[in-house]
Order: structure tokens, then sequence, then C-alpha cells
């Protein structure tokens, strides 16, 4: 496990992808001295890593950020490991009496971790602050930036979620994919300005006589591995249906 910040570390799954970039990030966070940790998203069904994290317990509790399988796949088999109850929003990823939800406080290993409300990459979208720094899934990427999963993702959840985090300045990004950042107010920020130009593209598109997602992609994409188009699609649909409703 590499340590992060004094109260968080991560152990990264292997299973790089265009999609999941190094791997994925499952966190572990403890506040110094305690015994127990929290962990946040296992990761994938790969025993050796799900053993080398069960290895940092005892597990209080494992949270997830969302249901994506590169997430909440190995959950299952990590609460068999560990005994420990799986906690998130969607019903359908719970093992145990108990989800979660905005303004939700979970109080293990020596902290408080406040669970905040992200909806946009999926419906099911959920980061967790601490005082020091937010774990934010996919909803903000320590690289590149995040598709929004249509048409379960919302383009106008997802704005409205990066507003939210801008509002948390300072602290430190704990992201599901790739490197921790030092500001998520300034990421934040970042991403919400990359929205608004790939916005302004995708109304040009149209306006050079694009008329189905695909072409979109092809125009406003083009810089991008067409491996990842797939992709760019479901961000491309998310952005038609957002100019389509009424302002």
């Amino acid at each position: 496990m590499r340590q992060v910040t004094n109260s968080a570390g991560v152990v990264l799954a292997p299973n790089p992808g265009p999609m999941t970039l190094d791997g994925t990030n499952t966190w572990v966070l403890r506040a110094p001295g305690a015994e127990h940790c929290i962990v946040v998203d296992p990761g994938p069904l790969h025993e050796q890593h799900l053993q080398a994290v069960a290895a940092q317990g005892p597990v209080a509790v494992v949270l997830l950020t969302h249901g994506h399988h590169d997430h909440s796949e190995g959950a299952r088999r990590f609460a068999e490991l560990t005994g420990a109850a799986v906690r998130a929003l969607d019903p359908a990823h719970r093992l145990g009496d108990e989800g979660l939800g905005e303004g939700d406080v979970i109080a293990a290993a020596g902290l408080e971790v406040r669970v905040m409300a992200t909806p946009g990459h999926s419906s099911d979208s959920l980061c967790f602050a601490l005082p020091d720094a937010v774990l934010t899934g996919d909803t903000i990427l320590g690289r590149g930036t995040t598709v929004v999963a249509h048409p379960d993702g919302i383009l106008s959840d997802y704005l409205d979620s990066l507003l939210r985090l801008r509002e948390c300045g300072d602290v430190t990004v704990l992201p599901g994919h790739g490197p921790e950042l030092p500001s998520a107010g300034t990421v934040a920020q970042q991403y919400l300005d990359h929205r608004g130009q790939r916005l302004e593209q995708v109304r040009s598109a149209l306006a050079g006589g694009a008329t189905t997602p695909r072409e979109v992609v092809e125009v406003v994409y083009a810089d991008v591995d067409q491996g990842l188009w797939f992709a760019a699609e479901m961000s491309v649909r998310a952005q038609l249906d957002y100019l389509q409703r009424p302002p």
C-alpha cells in the first residue's frame, strides 16, 4: 500500500486499460493509530488484489463510490474475506442492512467520512469527503476527463456535481483512477471549463451538418484514439440530450 495522506493509502488494482488508466484505486482510510480501516472501492474480482487489501485490515466497513464493475465487482468476495458490510447508494450493490446517501456520515477507523451525492458519471455516483481530501470515484479522475455514461449518466447532474466539488476548495483529490491531485476546487473548475468547450464543439458540429452522435464524435473527437470512440459517443449522447432540454 502507498500512503498518500495522513489518513489515506491506496492499493492499485491490476486492471489497467483505456478506461481504467493505471488501474482502479482501492482506498484504505484510517486515522493515525487506529486499528480498523475503511475500504473504498475493492475493485475487480482479482483474488491477489483483494487479499492484499484485506491484509490492511481489520476492515470496519466497505464503501462504494458507484456500481461499475471495475470498482465493485470484487466487493462480495472482499466481504467474505473480511466480514465487513458493503455500503452503496444502489441497493443492488449493498451487502448488509445499511445503504449510503447524501449527508450520511460514516464514523469508523477514527474518522468521520461525509457522503456527497454526485450523480452524472452514473446515477449512483458518490464522493466521500474527509477534512483534508475528497474521494471522487470516477467523477474526477487523476488524469484526463471522465465519461458521462448516458443514459444512466446525465450531463446536467454532472455539471451540478462539479459545482459542488468546486466548493471543496484546496483539499486533495483521491480519484478512482490515476494519481492524486492537489486541489479539488481547481480541478473541478478545469472540468467545468472542459465541458463548456465540448458543448460549444458539439454545437458547431451540429451547425456544420452532423446529424447523429457518431457523426458528432467523428468531428469533435477526431484527435482521440478511435478505440475510445464508443465512450466518447456516450458523452456525446449526454451532451445532445442536454442541449435539447429546455433552458
